[in-house]
């Protein structure tokens, strides 16, 4: 009987079936082995043994060579191909260190390299996403019902959509490169899916579902606290205002009355995702241009965000309706 050389261990799932994915691309036959020990709790083998993988013998150094492309292969042979250590640096950028990596890797798996990789729609952020929405938007409520005792119901709401935004969430993505740890699939990554919001907001969330999964609330929590500190400081020093300030399509509206211009015309341009978690694209337009283009979860999130960029790009001089208009 032919025997096998292990090329990798691992105790993530995720990290098992990447390499996996990359050896029967080029052609090898790598399996999977599960560690033999069992437990009686109701959780993953991985967390208490060993996930490893091996090829046939005289496939081991091909399996070596193909590995070596993405991590240096310790000098003693093929034993361990530790891939998962490029995310020490987003691990740094979010002030949290995990236990288990494996939450970490699937937030940042999207469908599109699941597919490509066979791993199923389980290994993808998509069921991260709506757990990390969930404990997202109880932080925030949270936290805004304390700060602000004061304010009536539709207030604290406008207060916490600003917030929770995918144009916020965004941001946060932005902030800490968090693109740049993405696992896409080919198509995907040729169109610039490292730099999308709505899949840098959608990561986000997925990422602070594996810390509540990894730590637990207070450890979600505080990343949480952690990483939209600036949006949180915008908004204490704004006060109530930001109640007001939610409505950018009426501030829109109002800014091209004052200026004689036409009222501002929203457009759905694209929709994707699933029915249950649309994702729209809207543009606006006003005096025969378009002045802003923005996606959101619904379409009234869309055109608010869209409203809002429209605005920007008018006070800071992007849009000049006098040319807009002779042409």
């Amino acid at each position: 009987m032919k025997g096998r050389t292990v090329v990798c261990t691992t105790q993530s799932e995720a990290e098992a079936a990447l390499v996996a994915g990359l050896l029967e691309a080029e052609g090898l036959s790598p399996t999977i082995e599960r560690s033999p020990l069992r437990s009686v709790f109701p959780v993953p083998i991985a967390f208490f043994g060993q996930l490893r993988v091996t090829v046939p013998d005289e496939e081991a150094d091909d399996a070596t060579r193909l590995l070596r492309r993405f991590e240096t292969v310790p000098s003693s042979g093929p034993k361990v191909v530790p891939l998962h250590d490029d995310l020490a640096p987003l691990e740094a950028a979010i002030g949290y260190r995990f236990r288990d990596r494996g939450p970490l890797e699937q937030a940042l798996t999207h469908r599109s390299r699941a597919h490509e990789d066979g791993t199923g729609p389980e290994s993808t952020n998509e069921s991260l996403e709506f757990l990390g929405d969930a404990v997202l938007g109880f932080v925030i409520a949270d936290l805004v019902f304390e700060e602000y005792p004061q304010s009536d119901e539709g207030q604290k709401s406008k207060i916490k959509a600003s917030l929770v935004s995918y144009t916020a969430l965004a941001r946060v993505a932005e902030s800490i490169a968090l693109g740049q740890h993405l696992r896409l699939g080919r198509g995907e990554e040729k169109t610039g899916g490292r730099h999308k919001p709505v899949l840098l907001a959608d990561a986000c969330e997925a990422l602070i579902a594996a810390v509540y999964l990894d730590g637990g609330l207070a450890a979600a929590r505080a990343l949480i606290l952690r990483l939209l500190a600036p949006l949180l400081e915008e908004t204490r020093a704004r006060g109530l205002a930001v109640a007001g300030a939610g409505d950018f399509k009426s501030s829109l509206q109002e800014y091209l009355q004052a200026r004689r211009q036409s009222p501002p015309a929203y457009r759905i341009v694209e929709q994707s995702g699933p029915d249950h978690d649309k994702v729209f694209t809207v543009d606006v337009a006003a005096a025969g241009k378009v002045l802003a283009q923005a996606s959101g979860r619904s379409r009234k999130e869309a055109e608010q965000q869209a409203a809002r960029r429209a605005l920007e790009a008018l006070r800071d001089g992007s849009v000049d309706f006098d040319d807009a208009a002779r042409r």
